[in-house]
């Protein structure tokens, strides 16, 4: 299946992309799509593993399952002051 990934920030800068098409097997979650990533190697393999996600827009688990078409943005950490 085809999920659209969405990456920010520093995740963007790290992969040199602000997005990217994944082909992942039936079944995947939120996790088999990070870790699908950084096996990508260079600056995606930089993303961490527990990086946190949302999927179509709202805040997901890394268990969440994905289907096709679903977008999925990796949300990357933000400092404050």
């Amino acid at each position: 299946m085809r999920i659209r990934l969405l990456l920010f920030a520093l995740y963007r800068d790290l992969a040199g992309t602000s997005q990217l098409d994944v082909e992942l097997p039936p079944g995947a979650t939120a996790a088999t799509l990070v870790e699908a990533v950084r096996r990508r190697g260079g600056g995606f393999a930089r993303i961490p593993p527990d990086a946190i996600v949302a999927v179509n827009q709202e805040y997901a688990a890394p268990e969440t399952p994905l289907s096709e078409g679903d977008e999925v943005a990796l949300i990357p950490p933000v400092a404050g002051g």
